[in-house]
């Protein structure tokens, strides 16, 4: 779960964390009357929407007038704003941050993470930040630095100055920055995050350390232990699709592609979505149905692939084992068909347990699907279809 910078930097604060003075606004009149609270100062007015890159696509903005600060909010409250994050259908923009515009000496980089490479949180961080942090540590690895994090000991305070020395700070910036680590890396075991990033980490003339931006996620799998965590969910920027999916538990991401896709087992859906990829083709989902999925629930999260009207082909990847039998999947999907039609081509590759079972269900209930006998030939055979489909639109 991802939550608005605004909500970040109030939560991080009880942690230590330094941010510029700034308060949200929803309209044109709060925007105004948080530029005067900030009295005077030059200010940035920053939509809030749970998606980066907002300052190249727009989203960021200076005004050095209250007048200027209501004419952004304006331009921005109310607007769709598209960003490298959002998806070409951008992100619409319900509220603004104004904040007081900080002047740098310079730009840092600081994030702490889950490293599923090291299985264990770690720090990274470079001593040159921006919107382009992506690119520069493609393009120059030396320049991001990490420090792993020893879950027996923590975050032990000369890892974390020697870390602070890797970015250039040196004196009391130096020991500011191990002791922001170190509120970091406790709010991040504490609240069972997944990710605290810091972009930019400014560093004043002063010598002061400030967080301009931050992003936060949970993970989700935790917020039962969270409840005030789990309140700062924006519903309203959830996918409706996302949100169905959570109600019958199932998981599910919208993705970009013209390829729907079922399948029992995280590991194995990603596997069946990087063979269509390999293919050429592009998933339209993700979509993993629990091993104590009911025939109701896989009908649910075939009709929710049905109505995506991207979608040119189905691919149902089935495993039956343990407490999932594949006859089960296959009833789910006959349901959903029977309530709400099939107009585009359905792949399906079922194995283990009731595999021959599921086939029967499939062909007895005259459901035209398309059998093949492993996940290669699944894939091989969903792209084409997807691409037969669309060469028939096209006619």
């Amino acid at each position: 779960m991802d939550i608005h910078e605004f909500q970040a930097k109030d939560l991080l604060q009880r942690y230590g964390l330094r941010t510029p003075r700034g308060g949200l606004a929803r309209s044109i009149d709060e925007a105004g009357a948080r530029a005067r609270e900030l009295r005077g100062s030059a200010c940035v007015v920053k939509a809030q929407i749970l998606a980066g890159g907002r300052g190249k696509a727009g989203g960021i903005k200076l005004a050095r007038s209250v007048e200027a600060v209501e004419g952004m909010a304006a331009e921005l409250l109310g607007s769709t704003l598209v960003t490298a994050q959002t998806g070409p259908g951008g992100k619409p923009v319900k509220a603004v941050y104004v904040e007081e515009k900080i002047e740098a000496a310079r730009e840092m980089y600081l994030a702490v993470l889950v490293d599923r490479g090291a299985g264990r949180v770690a720090f990274l961080g470079a001593a040159e930040g921006g919107e382009d942090i992506e690119e520069t540590a493609a393009r120059e690895a030396g320049k991001l630095k990490r420090l792993i994090i020893d879950p027996n000991t923590g975050l032990v305070a000369d890892e974390a100055r020697a870390f602070a020395a890797s970015l250039d700070l040196a004196g009391e910036p130096a020991k500011a920055a191990a002791d922001l680590m170190a509120g970091l890396y406790e709010a991040f075991v504490e609240l069972d995050a997944s990710l605290i990033e810091i972009n930019p980490l400014v560093l004043t003339e002063a010598g002061d350390l400030l967080a301009v931006d931050v992003k936060m996620s949970f993970d989700d799998n935790a917020l039962f232990r969270h409840p005030q965590i789990a309140e700062l969910r924006d519903r309203e920027e959830d996918d409706p699709g996302e949100v169905e999916a959570a109600r019958y538990e199932i998981n599910y991401v919208r993705l970009d592609g013209d390829i729907g896709c079922m399948v029992n087992g995280a590991g194995l859906a990603l596997a069946t979505i990087d063979l269509i990829k390999q293919r050429g083709g592009r998933p339209a989902d993700f979509m993993d149905v629990r091993p104590v999925v009911t025939r109701q629930q896989v009908a649910t999260g075939f009709k929710m692939i049905l109505r995506n009207p991207k979608v040119k082909a189905i691919l149902v990847n089935m495993y039956g084992g343990g407490i999932l039998r594949c006859d089960t999947i296959a009833e789910g999907i006959a349901a959903a068909v029977k309530e709400a039609g099939l107009k585009v081509p359905l792949v399906v590759r079922a194995a283990g347990t009731n595999m021959e079972i599921a086939r029967k269900i499939l062909t007895g209930q005259a459901i035209p699907a398309i059998f093949a006998d492993d996940m290669a030939e699944a894939a091989e055979r969903a792209v084409a279809a997807a691409g037969e489909t669309m060469e028939g639109r096209a006619s």
